[in-house]
């Protein structure tokens, strides 16, 4: 929740491929140079790229900067990845 009770948002902004600004952010899953994987209030989102940094990371606010040369940006689709899962499940029995 945000502040006064609101729904949280998730928010992108990018600049120039060097700088990422992240909203609605919950939790940092894993990082390193080349990866930084964080949990969403849309999801997982995983910034792809080189010489990767955290920066200005307020898990209370759920914000977070990303600064390093950034080549990707994708979502992974949990509910595509939980369907497929029963899926397999039911074919398995």
């Amino acid at each position: 929740m945000g502040a006064g009770g609101g729904t949280v948002r998730h928010g992108v902004q990018m600049q120039d491929r060097s700088k990422v600004q992240i909203t609605g952010v919950q939790r940092v899953e894993s990082f390193d140079h080349e990866e930084i994987v964080l949990r969403t209030v849309q999801g997982v989102l995983r910034v792809k790229g080189t010489g990767l940094h955290i920066q200005g990371l307020d898990l209370e606010a759920g914000a977070c900067g990303v600064d390093g040369s950034i080549e990707s940006l994708t979502y992974k689709d949990e509910k595509a990845a939980e369907r497929r899962g029963n899926l397999l499940g039911r074919l398995v029995r």
